[in-house]
């Protein structure tokens, strides 16, 4: 019988890592949900390491504004993308049950990747 059925502890998964990507449009936003990951992971014994902020992708966009002959009447509008890395080290059983049940603000994109 495994030793992890015999002890209470929760069970480590050896040599793996969860990778989450957040992505956002207001900076505020991804800063309090990667916090909110980080508190959780340390509450069940994880280790973590992030937030690592990723470059920020700037879209720009320019409309003309008059429909006829005046080529300096423009309007420029950007969406500016921000991103951030989490990196949870030998996560466990409670680590994954608790980021499972945490609920983030509606304006994040997360993406998880176990490796």
């Amino acid at each position: 019988m495994p030793v992890a059925l015999l002890t209470k502890e929760p069970t480590v998964m050896a040599d793996q890592k969860i990778r989450i990507r957040l992505k956002a449009f207001d900076h505020r936003l991804i800063d309090r949900s990667a916090s909110e990951i980080v508190e959780t992971a340390k509450r069940t014994g994880a280790q973590v390491r992030g937030p690592i902020p990723l470059p920020t992708k700037i879209e720009r966009y320019t409309i003309l504004v008059s429909p006829h002959v005046d080529k300096d009447a423009r309007d420029q509008y950007e969406t500016r993308t921000h991103k951030r890395v989490l990196d949870i080290v030998d996560p466990n059983d409670k680590t994954v049950d608790a980021l499972m049940k945490l609920e983030l603000a509606a304006g994040v994109d997360v993406q998880i990747k176990l490796t």
